[in-house]
């Protein structure tokens, strides 16, 4: 009988640990994945994303910017549906404000509020969806899904009889331009002034899950809330902190800055290329992702309709850390963070002292391995980059889009090509290194990193100090079991376990964070995503050891053969990119967004057609065929757009009519009407001759201490009524540009073909007519 040599145990060793790990990553992963909407059902208790599916398509048939009769029969389906579940229902007629004084902007907005009244209210429960889409945009993501998930959330409500606490449906009007519904409701609206928690419900693209990605400050007791009865808590505390550091808003915004409110921000990420275009269609939207959305919005509303809103809808003392965790949410203090963070850097210092002091390594090879350790991270931060660089460079078209139709195998290949650099690297460092020392630095740069986000982003700081921890914790075990003595196979089981138990912290913790972050900013900004792929292989230096340990040389490749596996490796990611340009080729189905609008000066007679972008296409070329700056005409244009001679329109001038006038401590006051005779849906005036001192749109000031311009946005039927206070009693002229929806009827319009479409935007397929009024 012959017997198996020993070098082959610590290998079988380390496969069963690979092997582990790999059921381990996989399971990570899908825990913030959706769930799949078919396996839940439609009980009549329960949310339906089928039921939903229905409400999603019939609020995005078609494009439906604030203030077009496209919205208006969306708003009247709203208004239908919640009726038909017995849901008080009522439209809030009034106007937001921006609240900017240097570039102050307003909108007429017809909010739809649904109230479930409740038993012995402690507060308000506010559900917070928009209805309006961005033009040219059927709107089914944004926020087609919020609006459904309202009316599939309220049926169940309404089915479960009088609730506690008020629950007020909000579907908002005129998010898109600047958030006015919202920023109304909560200004005027009698339900906006009792104050409570807030959930609003968003989204970015047409998949992946619905993750909670905002909250107000002090969030303590909302994560408490949201993690014992979210059923499938998708959430991170660095995405909440990175959130904060952008200037990004939606319609929670104006909710918690009227200080009323606490609340949570959802919405799904991924698919990101529909996002405000005319490919944002039902047939685009997952449903098990509206499935996601749905059900954690039920549960967290049923539980706060029962809670007590007058300690919830304050904020906790403190924020909160918290992650996903294997399905759950996973959460502590926010005040434990930096005595984490300074116990694990504590630990992992210790551990090096330990390390040399058993002669496990010497100083100098700890420090070159905190010194090797950086060569992979740093490649990681720039693969994303230098891939769109590629892209771009290959197909142009894809400079149109935040990211390609189909982005998975640009991913795949990026996920792939780290791991070919990390196994080239570690190739070549175990020329030299015992295996202990480039563990170590790679535990030194997560411990300095976990220091750094404590303070800059402390919410995202336990996606270092967990992993660095509980690796110093496995190299002090390693170490302390070799200094009493043990050895032979105790030692070889003690040193496996102890590095698979370190090696599932960075797992558990890491793989979500790269899952949920690659979706978020494309390819191009995937550099963070990456950086913690990166780190989290260098954690996983361990499992290598256990393949190749001492006294095993018959399992130590030479060089050559070690490259087998990062060259195999980098063959992959680039055939995986090269499956993504095949996959994502121009197709009607995969169709390339070119931006184009029109202006015309009725005082000049001069019209012009304009391109902000790029047009790979060539379609557009026809159109535009120079580089002319026109904002100091048309402020709502892009710098350096593309522009080109158009015929004029013809189109009437909007009418300016004078309903009265008087004076004010020597000011001229003048209420007038704005009349558009195109369907214009804003209005833009700047004075060009005197001065104005304040606005007051339909009896709300918007606008006072001297006033430089004013955009007002969803005119209600071409129209707007507002009183001018000007300085001194001299005449007033005003520069005014109305814009309108659509290009088609217009001279010298080029149809696009199939495969091009409007580019996403807030002036997309908009017509623009400027004239003088003299007042």
């Amino acid at each position: 009988m012959t017997s198996r040599p020993r070098s082959a145990r610590p290998a079988l060793a380390g496969l069963v640990a690979i092997a582990v790990l790999s059921l381990l990553a996989w399971w990570a992963a899908a825990s913030v994945s959706p769930p799949d909407a078919a396996r839940i059902g439609d009980e009549a208790s329960g949310f339906s994303a089928e039921r939903a599916r229905v409400h999603q398509a019939d609020a995005s048939r078609r494009p439906h910017p604030a203030g077009s009769a496209e919205a208006a029969v969306v708003r009247g389906g709203i208004l239908k549906e919640l009726r038909a579940s017995a849901i008080d229902a009522r439209v809030q007629s009034a106007v937001g404000s921006s609240g900017d004084t240097e570039y102050p902007a307003a909108a007429h907005v017809e909010n739809v509020v649904g109230k479930i009244p409740g038993s012995d209210p402690s507060g308000t429960v506010l559900l917070v969806a928009h209805y309006d889409a961005a033009p040219a945009s059927l709107g089914a993501g944004d926020d087609g899904a919020g609006v459904a998930t309202l009316l599939e959330v309220g049926r169940a409500l309404a089915n479960d009889g009088t609730p506690k606490n008020d629950i007020v449906l909000l579907f908002t009007d005129a998010e898109e331009p600047g958030m006015f519904g919202a920023e109304a409701f909560v200004a005027s609206d009698p339900d906006g002034r009792r104050g409570g928690v807030a959930l609003n419900i968003e989204s970015r693209g047409a998949s992946g899950p619905a993750v909670m990605f905002e909250t107000s400050s002090g969030n303590e007791r909302l994560i408490d809330l949201f993690g014992a009865n979210a059923p499938y808590p998708v959430a991170t505390s660095l995405a909440g902190d990175l959130y904060r550091l952008l200037p990004n808003d939606t319609d929670l915004t104006p909710v918690l800055d009227s200080g009323r409110f606490t609340g949570l921000n959802s919405s799904y990420l991924d698919g990101s290329a529909v996002y405000h275009s005319p490919e944002d269609s039902i047939e685009r939207q997952s449903i098990d992702s509206l499935q996601h959305q749905g059900s954690n919005a039920l549960a967290v509303t049923r539980a706060l309709a029962d809670a007590d809103l007058a300690e919830l809808g304050e904020p906790a003392p403190r924020d909160a850390t918290y992650f996903p965790l294997l399905g759950r949410l996973a959460h502590y203090p926010a005040a434990l963070v930096w005595p984490i963070a300074a116990v694990a850097a504590s630990i992992v210092l210790t551990a090096g002292v330990l390390l040399v002091r058993r002669g496990a390594a010497t100083l100098r090879r700890l420090a070159l391995g905190v010194l090797m350790a950086m060569p992979p991270l740093v490649i990681s931060l720039g693969l994303g980059a230098g891939l769109w660089a590629l892209m771009t460079g290959v197909q142009p078209a894809y400079a149109q889009l935040d990211e390609p139709w189909n982005p998975g195998w640009f991913r795949a290949g990026l996920v792939v090509a780290v791991i070919g650099v990390h196994l080239g690297w570690l190739a070549l460092a175990r020329r030299w290194d015992q295996g202990s020392s480039l563990f170590f630095g790679a535990l030194v740069w997560t411990a300095v990193l976990a220091l750094f986000a404590a303070a800059a982003v402390p919410g995202g700081s336990y996606v270092f100090a967990l992993p660095a921890l509980a690796g110093g914790l496995s190299l002090i075990a390693t170490a302390s079991v070799g200094a009493a003595g043990i050895r032979g196979r105790v030692r070889a089981r003690w040193a496996t376990v102890s590095t698979v138990a370190a090696c599932s912290v960075a797992i558990l913790i890491l793989v979500p964070s790269v899952v949920l972050l690659l979706p978020v900013a494309g390819i191009s900004g995937s550099g963070l995503a990456l950086f913690l792929a990166a780190l989290l292989l260098l954690l996983l230096t361990p499992v290598a050891d256990l393949l190749f340990t001492a006294g095993s040389d018959r399992l130590r490749p030479a060089v050559f053969r070690r490259l087998v596996l990062p060259v195999g490796a980098l063959v992959v990611a680039s055939a995986l990119v090269v499956a993504g340009f095949v996959v994502n080729a121009n197709t009607r189905s995969h169709p390339i967004p070119v931006a184009l609008a029109y202006v015309e000066d009725r005082d000049t007679g001069q019209a012009h057609w304009v391109s902000g972008d790029a047009d790979p296409t060539g379609w557009s070329d026809r159109l535009v065929d120079r580089h002319e700056d026109l904002t100091g005409s048309f402020p709502m244009l892009e710098e350096g757009g593309r522009t080109g001679t158009a015929e004029p329109s013809g189109a009437p001038a909007p009418v300016v009519t004078v309903l009265s006038e008087g004076a004010t401590d020597g000011d001229r006051e003048l209420t007038v009407r704005f009349s558009s005779r195109s369907s214009a849906r804003t209005l833009y005036l700047e004075p060009v001759r005197g001065a104005i001192r304040s606005i007051t749109v339909e009896g709300r000031l918007v606008a006072s201490g001297g006033v430089p311009s004013l955009q007002i946005e969803a005119l209600r039927e071409g129209e707007i009524e507002m009183t001018i206070r000007s300085e001194g009693a001299g005449p007033l002229e005003l520069r005014l540009i109305e814009g309108a929806d659509g290009l088609r009827e217009l001279p010298g319009y080029v149809e696009r073909p199939r495969d091009v479409v409007p580019a996403a935007g807030h002036i997309a397929e908009m017509r623009f007519l400027a004239t003088t009024a003299k007042l």
